[in-house]
């Protein structure tokens, strides 16, 4: 019968050793163990980026890459997606379960009633340049909203760590949405209780006027969708980054700011930025074969097709994908729409991108419906990192109740030099 362990023989010394495996993993603990004397300081695993090392366990975001599935707290996505909101998904990641509709309407309640800024954060946001980046802006800002609440910092108090989880994910729609008025020249609008999360931001993004706000049904839930979508995908460089400052015991608005800072960076955020720029540079249906000749060549990148994780359709970019078809109704049709169907319908027939696993990812559609709605192309990233907030918070609570954890400290192999001597200045 066979045992759950891993038997490793080491040929320096020709010792053998029994190490168990859980959930198709072993301890790297459990290698140090190995080692040639009894003074060595044992082996270690070297595994750059993490590409496959888990650093936790968690039971907040399933991604299986290889058969295209994500789900939260066990709920397929394209389920959550069609019949939920994204206050009661949010509900959900940061809880665990469904809210039952009590639950539900004070949740939507205490949200809703803390969206709006502290008199402090429109204020910062005025002295920053109308053309800063608003990534930029939304990671200053989240840094600086912890300043406001120095009892952030118990963060083993569980009261005053949900308190401020909550005011997190009121306030990020705020966050992202008046530093865009700010960048328009445009007054502040503040938010509305009657009116959805996602029917707010747009009336802080876009209200004209005094007065009630009404979004157009489908492109509010266009936004609600792509939120869902968004709220979280399990140990990415974001969330990583959230849980390694969260370990110091750093308070939520310094993690949430180092995650956005993570998130900013254009391999991580910023891509469907660089879909649309790619499809910009294609212009017209046309000129596809050319471009995809340009790929296969090597000399050009295809741009929102494949992933790190998915080795399969990515479940979001099916949903984003009538998304756009719905948001086209109301706003007309994008002309990039053409061009993103005709190259998805090339990458999904022919051997070369199929043998590469190059599907359509969440960034392939998302850009085309932001540009749509009349969202820049700079706060393109902001729109990621609103609905990320609950999934880093999620795992953010998740790591400070795991005993297991410590403060995040990873090893290295060193290769420099050692005991040289110093050289006085005049003698160098």
């Amino acid at each position: 019968m066979s045992k759950d362990t891993l038997s490793i023989r080491d040929n320096r010394t020709e010792k053998e050793y029994e190490i168990p495996i859980w959930e198709d993993t072993i301890r790297a603990m459990d290698l140090r163990q190995i080692k040639v004397k009894d003074g060595d300081f044992g082996m270690m695993s070297y595994d750059p980026a993490f590409l496959n090392t888990a650093n936790t366990k968690s039971t907040v975001t399933l991604v299986d890459g290889g058969n295209g599935i994500l789900q939260y707290r066990g709920y397929p996505i394209a389920d959550l997606a069609e019949n939920a909101s994204f206050l009661e998904v949010a509900y959900l990641i940061l809880f665990g379960e469904l809210p039952k509709a009590g639950e539900l309407a004070k949740w939507e309640a205490e949200i809703k009633t803390q969206m709006a800024l502290p008199e402090a954060l429109p204020n910062i946001m005025k002295a920053f340049p109308k053309d800063a980046h608003p990534m930029g802006a939304f990671v200053s800002n989240t840094a600086a909203l912890g300043t406001l609440y120095p009892d952030a910092r118990e963060v083993l108090d569980e009261e005053l760590r949900w308190k401020h989880i909550k005011n997190l994910v009121a306030k990020s729609a705020s966050l992202g949405a008046y530093f865009y008025r700010h960048s328009q020249g445009l007054g502040f609008v503040d938010p509305d209780e009657k009116l959805s999360y996602a029917g707010n931001f747009l009336r802080m993004m876009f209200h004209e006027g005094g007065g009630d706000y009404t979004p157009d049904p489908a492109v509010e839930r266009a936004i609600n969708i792509l939120f869902i979508l968004h709220a979280d995908h399990e140990q990415n460089c974001g969330t990583t980054t959230m849980r390694t400052i969260g370990s110091s015991q750093a308070d939520p608005y310094s993690a949430a700011a180092g995650a956005a800072a993570a998130l900013y960076g254009p391999l991580h955020g910023g891509a469907n930025e660089a879909v649309l720029r790619m499809l910009a540079e294609i212009e017209d249906v046309s000129n596809i074969p050319a471009f995809m000749d340009s790929v296969r060549s090597g000399d050009k990148r295809l741009m929102g097709f494949g992933h790190r994780v998915y080795k399969n359709y990515d479940p979001r970019a099916k949903i984003i994908k009538k998304v756009a078809e719905d948001v086209f109704k109301v706003t007309g049709r994008n002309p990039l729409l053409d061009i993103a169907l005709e190259l998805e319908q090339i990458a999904l027939s022919e051997d070369y991108f199929i043998e590469r696993k190059l599907y359509p990812n969440v960034d392939f559609y998302s850009g085309i419906i932001y540009q749509a709605l009349g969202i820049p192309v700079s706060m393109f990233t902001v729109m990621f990192a609103i609905p990320r907030m609950v999934g880093w918070l999620a795992q953010w609570t998740e790591m400070l109740g795991d005993n297991e954890q410590k403060i995040a400290r990873p090893r290295q192999v060193f290769l420099g030099p050692v005991d040289k001597k110093f050289v006085p200045i005049e003698e160098r």
